[in-house]
């Protein structure tokens, strides 16, 4: 049996990315592996693949629990703070 979703996530109202870019290596100019997107603010980082992992500093730095995948074709989300994987 599968885990229900947890209270962080609402798949009825998912936030997408507007560019398919990390916002913060845009400003560095450094380059990334895959991209997510915060659930709580709409910010697009990248993943923990990438060498500056800002999906998750994203999470330390305001505690937005929830991001989902920005890659087209996937549907899923990871909350951090439960550590739980959710398909949607």
């Amino acid at each position: 049996m599968s885990k229900p979703p947890c209270e962080h996530f609402d798949s009825n109202s998912l936030k997408t990315a507007n560019e398919a870019v990390c916002e913060e290596c845009i400003k560095t100019g450094d380059t990334w592996v895959h991209l997510r997107t915060c659930q709580a603010c709409g910010g697009t980082h990248c993943c923990d693949s990438s060498p500056n992992k800002h999906a998750t500093k994203h999470f330390h730095a305001t505690q937005h629990p929830v991001a989902i995948s920005a890659e087209p074709g996937e549907k899923w989300a990871w909350c951090y703070e439960d550590k739980q994987f959710m398909r949607y």
